[in-house]
């Protein structure tokens, strides 16, 4: 997720990358959508096309549906030539290329300044060091081989519509997150996003559609309750461990949110 300064998922998944500036663009209907697509991938939007990112909020769940698309095609179409693990690793590597691993940066972040000792201020340096310490490697090494092992168990089309329904509902998790924590710190992208009340409930409905109409109605149901558990328990970590949301922990709740749904997709599927 593009961020000020700030290291994370938009930030620190939110990595380097400038927020969208607003123009008389970004009152046309689309702008929204072009906003989504600039701040949650590296998908280039014509300059001054795009709205600021907190306006671009309800279109967050559409844009992740299309990049778990993309990503499950690629798990779908290399299957058959490749092997369903080596299928696996390449869908993963373009969920990750194409968001510029901001999420995958927020979790390590994150991870990193959890296991950091002392107050919450220490946490709160640490997730901002560029380097990535051993629990920052060690999650990212759990992410990976937890996804890689569900996408390469699942069938190809249930792959696509797991990554489908989870990058969708993953994005949502991140606007609960912020909408339910207050910022941990004064500047970065945990302060710069709000989340509208209009905003978040049109996410809501867009995710919970996605996921119902991709996976069907029980399984659907399952993965929506995946993505609303993470969402919860990120909230009540950031809130108990770092006194509220950063652009890290917002990345490092898409990330744990993906995961947590595509698990209880192959749990469904495979119970």
């Amino acid at each position: 997720m593009h961020a000020p300064a700030e290291q994370g998922p938009a930030a620190g998944a939110a990595g380097a990358r400038a927020l969208p500036r607003r123009s008389w663009r970004s009152r046309r209907p689309w702008a929204g959508l072009a906003g989504a697509v600039a701040f949650l991938t590296i998908v280039p939007v014509p300059a001054g096309a795009a709205a600021e990112v907190s306006a671009s909020a309800g279109w967050f769940p559409l844009v992740g549906a299309g990049v778990g698309a993309l990503a499950g095609s690629v798990r779908l179409l290399c299957g058959s030539p490749l092997g369903a693990s080596v299928a696996a690793v390449l869908a993963m590597v373009v969920l990750v290329v194409l968001t510029g691993a901001l999420h995958q940066d927020g979790l390590a972040d994150t991870a990193d300044g959890l296991g950091a000792r002392g107050a919450r201020t220490r946490r709160l340096e640490v997730m901002r060091d560029p380097a990535t310490g051993v629990f920052g490697t060690l999650a990212l090494l759990a992410w990976a081989l937890l996804l890689v092992s569900v996408l390469a168990t699942l069938d190809g089309a249930r792959a696509l519509e797991a990554l489908v329904a989870a990058c969708a509902l993953a994005r949502w998790a991140a606007l609960a997150h912020a909408a339910g924590t207050p910022p941990a710190r004064g500047d970065g992208l945990g302060a710069s996003l709000r989340v509208s009340r209009a905003s978040l409930a049109a996410a809501s409905l867009t995710a919970a559609a996605l996921a119902l109409a991709v996976c069907g109605p029980g399984a659907g149901a399952v993965a929506i309750g995946a993505g609303a558990l993470a969402a919860g328990v990120s909230i009540a970590f950031a809130r108990s461990m770092f006194g509220g949301r950063t652009g890290d922990t917002l990345g490092a709740t898409v990330a744990v949110a993906e995961l947590a749904v595509c698990v209880a997709l192959l749990a469904v599927w495979h119970g």
